[in-house]
């Protein structure tokens, strides 16, 4: 593509409120340019949120204060601001020049430049560093990164040990770029990744989180899984994923447990991070609960893996500050990930699995058993027990059954007055065996029938101390 059919293409994208808002500043006698990722986007013709939106200007944060009425100083040392401008939140930052980066992350100090030349500059791959004039219209592109995107190919600008070791995070977005644009980094600069991958130890856990969690939520996770494999990045971030390389496992796996484990994870719904968390961890400890039997007639087992696999998730979505509503969601997806339904499953049997596992989870549940059976290398289409076992699900549902003690018509206030008793764990008690009842037989959840069940409940006779005297 050449420089003109690229000013074109922008030019004709170009939202409305973006021209209006860099109007502001032309108006007050400033520069003002378009970059990030959307020049990129625009020119490879992929969907751009036009809601976030990186600008360059030779105005320093306080002239923007005084153009604009709404400035946030989100990143006012390295000369970044936001301003608010009819409910768009637009990323401004000043031309700068960034000096050395002693902590593997953000320079030492930055001073401002004349020019966005000398900004782009300091920029990491070339594909990222185009600027578009909203003045002129005019295009910039100093470092081929035309080319680059012509040929699919993912390059620094300049060394790339030097680039790596300003910002340790660029590894992973390297990374990231690959997978998501589906193009293959240069080999100086994967080779730069190689040698650089300590820099990670100086990224936060926060930030390696989010260029994962975009890694997952791509069209095929396991392109820079494996990039990360290949480079050293996962030994550092996820080494307990590498503990499934090279593990076989049964006649049901085409794969080791590690490409299964990926495998998993390209199956599962690429708008569903918990269940792309859980597909990439399900199978996690396999390799810890592995035993192989002496007679090679028979397979080997993985019995727990399931726990055990859970708790290890658990640790690791920590690590990377996972919220605890997607670690709870993602520990109780792998849990419950081996359930075998068989046609000789009773109501009440269903009526427990769905208390056990909860309504609200049974269908990212269902999603991670298909994409496991997906994963697996052997087995497509959809599974004919997973099939009887959702008609079987809708048929309890449709008859209004109580799965929680939520769903109980009486509730602890009920258990106090009845019995006569205080707050307690046998209020809890009670209730549980109400419940128990009920999920065997249904019938009985009527508020009559719960008040005389809670009357003929023995209490628990109170313990009486010896006497040592």
């Amino acid at each position: 593509m050449r420089i003109s059919d690229a000013q074109k293409k922008i030019k004709g994208h170009i939202p409305d409120h973006v021209q209006e808002l860099a109007g502001k500043f032309i108006s007050s006698h400033y520069q003002v340019y378009l970059v990030g990722g959307i020049l990129r986007d625009i020119l490879l013709d992929r969907d751009f949120d036009k809601k976030e939106i990186d600008l360059a200007t030779n105005a320093h944060p306080d002239d923007v204060k005084n153009i604009f009425k709404k400035v946030i100083p989100t990143g006012i040392k390295h000369g970044t601001v936001t301003v608010l401008y009819k409910t768009i939140h637009f990323e401004v930052t000043t031309f700068r020049l960034d000096g050395q980066y002693s902590d593997g992350r953000h320079p030492d100090r930055i001073s401002y430049a004349d020019t966005i030349e000398e900004d782009l500059k300091r920029r990491d791959f070339t594909i990222n560093a185009f600027a578009y004039d909203l003045k002129d219209h005019t295009f910039i592109d100093l470092f081929k990164g035309l080319d680059d995107l012509k040929k699919g190919i993912i390059r620094t600008i300049g060394p790339p040990e030097e680039r790596f070791k300003e910002d340790g995070l660029r590894l992973m977005r390297a990374i990231r770029f690959s997978t998501i644009l589906g193009f293959k980094i240069e080999p100086v600069t994967f080779r730069g990744i190689e040698k650089s991958i300590d820099m990670l130890h100086h990224v936060s856990a926060e930030r390696i989180r989010d260029e994962l969690v975009k890694i997952l939520q791509s069209e095929k996770p396991s392109i820079g899984l494996e990039l990360a494999r290949a480079s050293g990045i996962l030994r550092i971030i996820l080494p307990e994923l590498l503990t499934g390389f090279g593990i076989d496992q049964n006649k049901f796996h085409k794969f080791d447990v590690y490409h299964h484990n990926l495998s998993t994870c390209d199956a599962a719904p690429k708008g569903n991070l918990a269940v792309r968390l859980a597909s990439l961890f399900h199978d996690i400890s396999k390799p810890a609960t592995k035993q192989t039997p002496q007679d090679d007639s028979k397979e080997s087992t993985f019995y727990n893996h399931e726990v055990i696999g859970a708790i290890v998730t658990k640790k690791i979505l920590k690590r990377l500050k996972f919220s605890n509503e997607i670690i709870e969601k993602v520990m109780k997806l792998i849990r419950h990930h081996m359930f075998f339904y068989t046609e000789e499953w009773t109501d009440s049997a269903v009526r427990r699995f769905i208390r056990k596992v909860g309504l609200d989870l049974l269908k990212d549940l269902f999603l991670l058993r298909e994409a496991d059976r997906i994963g697996g290398g052997i087995k497509k289409g959809n599974s004919y027990h997973l099939k009887k076992l959702q008609k079987h699900i809708d048929r309890i549902l449709e008859e209004e059954n109580a799965f929680s003690l939520k769903d109980l018509k009486v509730n602890g206030h009920d258990v106090m007055k009845i019995k006569n008793i205080p707050p307690s764990s046998e209020v809890g008690t009670i209730l549980n065996y109400l419940l128990e009842r009920v999920l065997d037989h249904p019938e009985d959840n009527e508020k009559e029938t719960l008040k005389r069940l809670i009357r003929e409940y023995p209490l628990q006779k109170p313990s009486r101390k010896k006497n040592n005297l």
